[in-house]
């Protein structure tokens, strides 16, 4: 299970990190479109449906990388306080009753709508820039895939913790600046309180 669980997150961490550069392409693709619109007076037909598409594909293609690093919203204001065992168990009934058949559904209804769109060579309706975006609508696919394994990695991670009493963390790869300030700050003061 710790195997697959390494894959899972690898995987998902590869493909989270290599669309976290849209980021990158939508910061320039918006200063673009706010030079020419503001500085020479010539909006783009095409900047409002370009960022859409790519704000949309990096949030759906981050979706399994979060989800393996623990960071989807939860209300975790009474699950915080249970012991690990009970965590696991409870999201253990959850993966089977909410998350699988939510995401088979985004898999198998994307997997028609990706097909339809693709058949037709669907553009967008938004501007008159009839921006191509067929190809976009297998990112519902695709995403839906990287969540469902690593969904099965979640629940081998339930598993171990039913059986361990602990949680498998994921392999750290990033860490929140605050963490980082508060790390360094409590690494001061215990340096200063040795030197005292």
């Amino acid at each position: 299970m710790i195997g697959f669980i390494r894959f899972a997150d690898a995987l998902s961490a590869a493909f989270g990190k290599a669309f976290a550069w849209l980021i990158i392409l939508m910061t320039f693709g918006t200063a673009y479109e706010v030079f020419v619109r503001y500085v020479l007076g010539s909006p783009t037909p095409w900047a409002l449906d370009v960022s859409f598409i790519m704000y949309g594909t990096l949030f759906m293609m981050g979706g399994a990388y979060t989800l393996s690093r623990g960071g989807h919203v939860r209300g975790d204001f009474i699950y915080r306080l249970w012991p690990p065992r009970v965590q696991a168990a409870i999201d253990f009934v959850l993966y089977f009753f909410f998350f699988f058949p939510g995401v088979t559904a985004l898999v198998l209804a994307g997997w028609k709508y990706a097909a339809r769109s693709w058949s037709y060579t669907e553009v967008s309706v938004n501007s008159p820039a009839g921006i191509p975006i067929y190809q976009f609508k297998s990112v519902l696919v695709a995403a839906g895939i990287l969540l469902f394994i690593q969904g099965i990695a979640q629940v081998c991670r339930c598993i171990l913790c039913m059986r361990d009493g602990y949680w498998t963390e994921a392999e750290e790869d990033v860490r929140e600046t605050e963490d980082d300030l508060i790390r360094r700050a409590t690494e001061a003061e215990t340096a200063r309180g040795g030197h005292a």
